[in-house]
């Protein structure tokens, strides 16, 4: 097994780098202030390439492989998760979702948009009483007999890019079959008449990310509004999903790895006791203890990375990366909240924020209970259905 990276992904990376440095790292803490992410940034990432990656160069994507996605979601993470959401929704869940199982139609009308930043996308899984239990969502959309529209009623909530974005990977039940059977998936325009959106405040983290919740009072979708068969639309979900994870356990280690950064940082200038407290073991421990985690959460997301890219089954591993991951990622921000002592509960000073960002990410795109059920299920064959 060869770790190095490849020119072309070592260049990624440092792009990334360089971008969170200068245009992301300096503003996160104004931007958590002010509950907003500077929305220029948006176009910015698509004129660098980061919202096309693994995108055919033919739909206006800058191709890459998932490698090279994963190290882009890295460094964005490490700067700021608000921005990294950004990406990992618009490119991984939804941009990516239209290239695998959407029409030609609408590749070419969606893509280029969204590649460059001209466009922004959300997903519209998430219900107010459905959230891990995505298989039973209410949302429903009925065939208009006379026309062969879809009118859509429903609600959604909790939607990383809702008030920015201009069109909805939507899920809704179209069918009589219960669960997941009857789930179709549709790419809803946000100036459809009858969507409403509204933005929620007050979050624990990721204040800076624009997170909503979607109302559908008759919305009416032409059916070439419909992504893949219809009843795949629980198809759509997971496998969007699946790769999404990766994205997340990417941006976690970002996390991780700013905490140590930080944690580094600050032990070596701070002095106590007549000398830095990077010269106290049970500081060490706990600086030893960040490393390990980052360490271990980076192999197993390229791993996951490695097996998309090679064309390798990558689900249950992906759930593994995921999991330990996010959880690594809370380990690891408490921990550089323990090495700043009280100065670490001011938000003048990085480490709050990241407590704050990483504790979400035990919860969305698949909470660590859910992981867990799904890693068990593979070992033992159990089926969930």
């Amino acid at each position: 097994m060869n770790l190095e990276l490849t020119e072309e992904q070592a260049a990624v990376r440092q792009l990334a780098k360089d971008f969170v440095d200068r245009e992301v790292a300096p503003h996160a803490t104004e931007w958590d202030r002010a509950e907003q992410v500077d929305r220029s940034l948006v176009k910015t990432m698509g004129d660098l390439g980061f919202l096309g990656l693994t995108i055919p160069e033919e739909y206006g994507g800058s191709g890459g492989d998932h490698f090279a996605y994963a190290l882009v979601t890295e460094e964005l993470g490490r700067g700021d998760s608000s921005v990294r959401g950004i990406v990992s929704v618009s490119l991984g869940l939804v941009g990516k979702s239209i290239a695998a199982w959407g029409s030609e139609e609408q590749k070419q009308e969606w893509l280029p948009r969204l590649t460059s930043g001209e466009a922004i996308g959300c997903f519209g899984l998430t219900e107010p009483g459905t959230g891990s239990d995505a298989g039973n969502l209410t949302t429903r959309a009925v065939r208009d007999g006379d026309a062969g529209d879809w009118v859509i009623n429903g609600t959604k909530m909790f939607i990383t890019n809702g008030t920015w974005a201009d069109v909805v990977l939507l899920f809704a039940r179209t069918g009589a079959e219960p669960g997941h059977k009857g789930v179709s998936a549709f790419l809803v325009p946000t100036d459809t008449p009858g969507l409403s959106r509204r933005e929620i405040h007050g979050k624990l983290g990721l204040r800076g990310q624009a997170t909503a919740e979607l109302v559908l009072e008759d919305v009416r979708v032409p059916a070439s509004a419909m992504i893949a068969p219809e009843g795949k639309g629980f198809s759509v979900a997971m496998s969007a999903l699946a790769k999404g994870r990766m994205s997340v356990a990417a941006g976690c280690v970002g996390i991780a790895q700013a905490a140590l950064d930080a944690a580094v940082g600050y032990a070596t200038e701070r002095d106590q006791f007549g000398k830095t407290i990077a010269h106290h073991q049970l500081v060490q421990e706990l600086l030893s203890d960040i490393s390990l985690d980052v360490d271990a959460a980076r192999l197993l997301t390229w791993r996951v990375a490695d097996l998309i890219d090679r064309g390798e089954p990558f689900v249950t591993e992906a759930s593994k990366a995921k999991l330990f991951a996010s959880e690594a990622a809370v380990r690891c921000a408490n921990n550089a909240l323990q090495v700043f002592g009280g100065y670490g509960y001011i938000d003048e000073y990085p480490v709050g924020k990241l407590v704050r960002d990483a504790r979400v990410m035990t919860l969305y795109e698949g909470t660590s209970q859910i992981q867990k059920l799904l890693i068990g299920r593979a070992l033992t064959g159990v089926s969930a259905f």
